[in-house]
């Protein structure tokens, strides 16, 4: 996934060895930039310095030693991690309508995020009614700004107090005042243009956020750095995506011929990252020259800096952002932006969706093998994995050390609290497994209003083409010139063709699209 940033930049060919390909597409997520040679100087400038680090890429037997062990600092106590006392994201604020209730799940609760007007705040409340247990994000946000139930009308102010039952008799007891007719309403922030959550309704927690607040990222608030999110659904768990973000020796091969840089799948170089801290919040790394940053239990980040192109301009900064959520076992879902200080002038006219077009399709690439590589880690089990898995080169580094982190403070994998027996969704159709309008059109604001747009256009080309041809066929043949009943005919022929090439467009970008990598 690392590749993501790789997406729409231009590139000449640079020959390609992992190492080289890594340290380009770590420059790449920088998209649109004027001038794409600049990272190839940058590359260049750097060269000598990449084979030092090529050189110093060893193999180690995970069994004995690995590429993290030395960083690893336990705590004395191997206090555990409380997967329900942490802040979480939901979705970007972006991709939230203020209009209408939105069923999220995360940690494997039921949550509805809505919008209460009357405090100017997102809402995020358990995504259930007191009275028969209906869902509340199918209900809908009433005049008074208050959140309605559809099943009965029940409705619930900003702090999940019942407001108003209708069922109730006005000169009768106020059974809308009992609590037991209040939602369980969690702890939210807006933060980075993130709506973020704490797990925990009690009222203890009432004020969590002025003792602990999710991780803050600086440059998200930067008016200078663009910030084009996405957001993701996968058929796969937790710990799988953040295997595969830090993951970076996998992106000459997953996602051959997706990104803008000539690829060597037939070679190959070690890869030298090395773990500098790894303790209860999660790792540092450096590679490339660069470092990157694990902030547990959601958040990877990683760094690039490039040269200004003159002594009066800043330096060029740019990151890699991913907030990874864990909804249920085999769900999760991604948050993703790469922002950055140079370059933007397209990020500022090209829409999001047109962007997710080309991430979708890295993300998709390795999402088929992703889904049946955590099924076998499930058949050893997820705390045998370093017995199953063999890392033996510091291109896993990162890998081993989340899985370190992993073991050392969650048993090897996340806690659910005894929600879920353990056992994986069953596997469905490719086809149903893979279907980007439910992972990602209808949970994004611009491929949602683009996928309507492009399917108004399909069906108005079949009405002009079919409209042209009953329009030859209903006129008299001395009633119209030959060449405009040629004229009517082509424009027919040319919008039923468009018509059928948009709607294969809409399918493999908005619902499926295969990878045969043997092919590739």
């Amino acid at each position: 996934m690392e590749a993501l940033n790789a997406s729409f930049v231009p590139s000449p060919h640079i020959p390609a060895t992992p190492a080289k390909v890594l340290r380009k597409s770590q420059f790449l997520h920088f998209q649109f930039c004027s001038k794409p040679s600049s990272f190839v100087q940058s590359y260049d400038r750097n060269k000598s310095s990449s084979k030092i680090l090529t050189t110093l890429s060893s193999s180690v037997s995970t069994e004995t030693s690995d590429p993290t062990e030395p960083a690893l600092e336990t705590d004395s106590q191997q206090e555990t991690i409380d997967w329900y006392a942490q802040w979480y994201p939901v979705m970007p604020v972006c991709d939230l309508d203020k209009r209408v209730p939105h069923a999220k799940k995360v940690m494997g609760l039921d949550l509805v995020v809505w919008w209460d007007r009357n405090e100017n705040e997102w809402k995020v409340f358990d995504d259930t009614c007191p009275h028969r247990l209906a869902p509340l994000s199918e209900g809908r946000i009433d005049q008074w700004g208050r959140l309605q139930c559809v099943y009965h009308g029940w409705c619930f102010n900003g702090s999940g107090d019942c407001k108003f039952i209708p069922q109730a008799p006005p000169d009768g007891p106020p059974v809308h005042t009992f609590k037991k007719a209040c939602v369980a309403a969690y702890p939210t922030t807006v933060q980075n243009d993130i709506v973020w959550f704490w797990p925990n309704s009690s009222p203890e927690y009432k004020d969590i956020l002025s003792s602990k607040k999710p991780p803050y990222i600086a440059e998200l608030d930067d008016p200078s750095y663009i910030k084009t999110m996405g957001n993701r659904e996968f058929p796969f768990g937790y710990e799988i995506l953040i295997e595969n973000l830090v993951d970076p020796a996998h992106v000459p091969y997953a996602h051959f011929k997706l990104l803008p840089v000539k690829l060597d799948r037939e070679g190959g170089a070690p890869i030298d990252i090395t773990i500098n801290k790894l303790d209860k919040e999660g790792f540092h790394a450096s590679r490339f020259g660069g470092i990157t940053n694990f902030m547990a239990p959601c958040v990877y980040k990683s760094a690039v800096s490039l040269p200004p192109k003159n002594g009066n301009e800043p330096q060029r900064r740019g990151l890699l952002l991913f907030f990874c959520v864990p909804v249920g076992p085999g769900k999760s879902r991604l948050i993703y932006t790469f922002p950055r200080n140079f370059g933007v002038w397209m990020d500022r006219i090209m829409p999001r969706w047109v962007f997710h077009l080309w991430q979708n399709r890295i993300l998709d690439s390795d999402l088929y093998l992703l889904h049946l590589e955590e099924r076998k880690i499930m058949e050893v089990g997820p705390t045998n994995w370093q017995k199953a898995c063999f890392v033996p080169t510091k291109s896993d580094a990162q890998v081993v050390a989340f899985r370190r982190w992993l073991k050392t403070y969650s048993g090897g994998q996340v806690n659910w609290g005894g929600k879920f027996s353990g056992a994986l969704p069953p596997t469905p159709p490719k086809e149903q497994l893979m279907d980007r309008y439910r992972s990602h059109v209808v949970n994004c604001s611009s491929c949602s209003l683009a996928y309507k747009s492009l399917n108004a256009l399909e069906v108005a080309l079949q009405v002009i083409s079919f409209g042209s041809i009953g329009a030859v066929a209903a006129t008299k043949q001395n009633a119209m010139s030959a060449a405009a009943r040629t004229s009517l005919v082509l424009m027919a022929i040319l919008c039923f063709a468009a018509s059928r090439w948009l709607a294969h467009f809409i399918y493999k970008n908005f619902h499926f699209h295969d990878y045969n990598h043997a092919l590739l």
